[in-house]
């Protein structure tokens, strides 16, 4: 990576290195364990052109998505919520009725498009993964199998027709080529239509110390500075934006063409661009800083489960999310310290996790095996897990919670 991929600067700035790590959904059977698995550099660079935060290598994207990808979204509760007040908010917004298409692309197995079609509007996804998109054509939501781009969306067209919504939640900042994602749109979208994106925030994972969701799928660490610029290039702009807790703290950025009609533009760009001024989301010092603090909370993190092996007890991770992977192999976590993961997911349950090989089970072995302590790796939906796995706190299990400082929940 030499160039930052929305402005073309050459000034990329190291902050960050994490090492180099397998790819966090990159799951592997018993049989896979005897070879090699590539890890790769994992390095954040800011530009000093627009301020992107991005990662310094690519990775190529067939490796990352197509081959039994692992992640199926909306496993918990407030996921599917999340979607649910999605579809509600723009079916409101944009005044969609049952004429009108709504495209999601890395759509997975659909349940956002499950949501706006309750709601009577046509939907399409559109997805890489071939394993996914069977699913999700298997539970009635049609969905086109490649990643996004001007054939796919040429694809959609001659399916479909425009659409009055392009969806893309946690995926524009998985693509390397946004040149080309935005000529798509332009294709695609009808000419009053809203492009809606959905991604971490940059001031979000500085702020709460997120390191672990910087993993070789996130390419880009969304901001609203670089974004507006990037978007301006495209005869397009920002004209709302919506806080979300999901993920750590997301946003949801809505788009359309300069001069289209629609809901009145707001002030929220102005007033996001305070909240990354405030947080120093561009300043090399400061983040740098948050460079230190992460190599802190390692040492911390590192010191306690020591303190606890130390004194003969036994500990696993609960939940293997990509996330996880970033704070287990980035901790050196492995099977010296941990004995398994627990999962929901069907897809992982049986394998073993990229680069520290640790087995992963299903949640009911939590209660089976009765380890001391579990270390919660899906932090961001401590409440609701630890409420599902209640039963083994209340035989005396404590949970450790890893970010933004490392805590034991008794």
């Amino acid at each position: 990576m030499t160039r930052c991929r929305m402005c073309q600067s050459e000034d990329l700035r190291l902050f960050l290195d994490l090492g180099a790590t397998a790819p966090a959904d990159e799951f592997l059977t018993k049989e896979e364990l005897a070879a090699p698995q590539t890890a790769y550099p994992l390095q954040v660079m800011s530009c000093g052109g627009c301020g992107l935060v991005q990662l310094g290598q690519v990775v190529d994207p067939e490796i990352l998505y197509q081959k039994d990808y692992p992640y199926e979204a909306s496993v918990t509760r407030a996921g599917r919520r999340h979607w649910d007040e999605f579809a509600a908010t723009a079916c409101t917004m944009m005044r969609l009725g049952s004429s009108d298409l709504v495209v999601d692309f890395g759509s997975n197995v659909g349940v956002l498009l499950e949501m706006f079609a309750a709601r009577g509007p046509r939907v399409l996804g559109i997805d890489p993964a071939p394993n996914i998109v069977a699913i999700a054509n298997g539970r009635g939501v049609e969905t086109l199998c490649g990643f996004f781009n001007v054939r796919t969306a040429e694809a959609a067209l001659t399916l479909k027709g425009q659409a009055k919504v392009i969806a893309a939640t946690n995926v524009f900042a998985h693509i390397d080529d946004l040149d080309e994602v935005m000529a798509a749109v332009d294709s695609l979208l009808t000419p009053d239509g809203a492009f809606i994106v959905e991604a971490p925030s940059l001031a979000n994972l500085v702020h709460h110390l997120e390191y672990d969701t910087i993993y070789h799928e996130h390419l880009s660490y969304i901001s609203v500075k670089p974004l507006a610029a990037f978007l301006a290039r495209f005869g397009m702009h920002i004209f709302d934006i919506h806080e979300k807790d999901i993920h750590g703290g997301s946003i949801r950025i809505f788009i359309r063409r300069d001069g289209a009609p629609g809901p009145d533009a707001t002030d929220a760009v102005a007033r996001h661009l305070e909240i990354e001024d405030k947080e120093g989301v561009y300043d090399m010092a400061r983040l740098e800083r948050f460079a230190e603090d992460v190599a802190e909370n390692r040492r911390q993190i590192r010191e306690i489960i020591g303190e606890l092996k130390d004194q003969g007890k036994r500990i696993v991770g609960v939940s293997a999310p990509a996330k996880g992977m970033t704070l287990l192999n980035y901790c050196g976590l492995g099977k010296d310290v941990l004995d398994f993961v627990t999962e929901k997911s069907r897809l992982k349950i049986g394998k073993f996790t990229p680069g520290q090989h640790l087995p992963v089970l299903p949640d009911e072995a939590l209660m089976e095996e009765r380890p001391d302590y579990a270390l919660l790796l899906a932090w961001n939906f401590a409440e609701e897990i630890m409420g599902n796995l209640s039963d083994y706190a209340d035989a005396g299990g404590k949970f450790i919670i890893p970010i933004p400082t490392p805590r034991i929940v008794e």
